[in-house]
């Protein structure tokens, strides 16, 4: 017992030097609590709804003016006045929308006429989540619309909604690919780079690139550019054999493979630039495995992956947008789910290109040529 009691001293001392170690065992589950809490299970809000009148009529500005009440009041969605349905549905594709309200050209001749008037909700439903919640809301408007007021003699005629998808069925399995996939970098990222770069630093490997004429700046682009190459190697596997568990049609078409892998790319580059920010002052090899589960709470969950943003609070709306993990996500189900072009993750290559290049700048700045 006493050389056991030895071990236990020795552990706790050892665990007692690392206070940066400490405070994240106390803090993750707490993190997890918070952030798990509100990521999941949120009421969807604030979806952009285009609104194409092509009838103009008394019975559709009625209809108008109960969407502009949803948005005033449950503000599940925020209607977008569109004067075409064509440039409203290419916007839907683009995902500048959310669902397209479309009242027909003669919807108040068979409204006063009784004649099954009808209105169409055009959905994004690559997003199963945002889609029910569209779609059960403007059901719930249109039986408001057919409810006459107590104080008027308008007639009040059973108007029908149909909801038009505008892609084929989408699983839950295919929603989470995409998250898949950036975790799979995420992880060769932290695990393959940032853990082994760490050790490494710990048992006194890079010594020997202090001593050599190479400049700070070429270090940290061939750690970064190594680190790249494992995690887009990682994550062409979990492209190709996911794609194929999670069912996604013409998943081998090359363009669509082509976009793939220019995001798996660029968004290796963004991830492992921003690792090698973060450990680039670090030498306690046990601080990266206590890191490497916050990161994964903070930037996985708020990323959208698993869940749609629109339901977050607003404190976890904002952690999204700084998160390179929402670009990536986006740019991924883009591809994977609607076959889109790079018209529609123009942004988001933007932003994780200016992403690393600022994580790179800054690592090559604080990175240390002396012991």
């Amino acid at each position: 017992m006493e050389r056991t009691f030895a071990i236990v001293e020795r552990e706790m001392r050892r665990f007692r030097r690392s206070p940066t170690l400490i405070v994240m065992s106390l803090l993750m589950p707490l993190v997890q609590l918070v952030v798990l809490g509100y990521a999941f299970g949120g009421t969807v809000k604030n979806l952009k709804l285009g609104v194409v009148d092509q009838d103009r009529g008394m019975p559709a500005v009625h209809m108008r003016e109960l969407a502009g009440a949803v948005s005033s009041n449950a503000k599940t969605f925020v209607p977008m006045q569109y004067p075409d349905l064509g440039k409203a549905v290419t916007a839907l594709r683009n995902g500048e929308l959310n669902g397209v309200l479309s009242i027909p050209p003669d919807f108040s001749r068979r409204v006063l006429a009784r004649d099954d008037p009808r209105v169409a909700i055009i959905e994004d439903n690559t997003d199963g989540f945002v889609a029910g919640t569209m779609a059960a809301t403007a059901s719930s408007m249109v039986g408001a619309y057919d409810q006459p007021a107590a104080s008027t003699r308008r007639v009040s005629p059973v108007t029908t909604l149909d909801v038009v998808e505008i892609y084929p069925y989408v699983p839950y399995i295919q929603y989470l690919l995409s998250g898949s996939i950036v975790m799979s970098i995420f992880m060769m990222v932290m695990i393959g780079g940032g853990i082994i770069f760490i050790d490494d630093k710990s048992r006194g490997l890079h010594e020997g690139y202090l001593v050599t004429p190479i400049t700070k700046l070429e270090l940290v682009m061939g750690f970064t550019i190594s680190g790249a190459i494992k995690a887009v190697l990682a994550a062409s596997v979990v492209v190709t054999v996911g794609s194929v568990i999670a069912g996604v049609p013409d998943a081998f078409e090359p363009l669509r493979l082509m976009r793939l892998f220019v995001v798996v790319i660029v968004t290796s580059m963004a991830l492992v630039s921003m690792m090698f920010l973060l450990m680039v002052r670090m030498s306690d090899p046990l601080v990266p495995r206590a890191l490497f589960g916050v990161l994964n709470t903070f930037l996985y969950f708020p990323s959208g992956a698993v869940y749609p943003q629109q339901a977050f609070p607003g404190w976890l709306r904002v952690i999204a947008v700084a998160d390179p993990f929402t670009y990536a996500v986006h740019a991924l189900k883009c591809l994977t789910l609607k076959n889109t072009g790079f018209g529609a993750i123009g942004f988001d290559l933007l932003f994780l290109s200016v992403f690393t290049v600022i994580c790179m700048t800054a690592a090559t700045w604080l990175f240390k040529r002396t012991l």
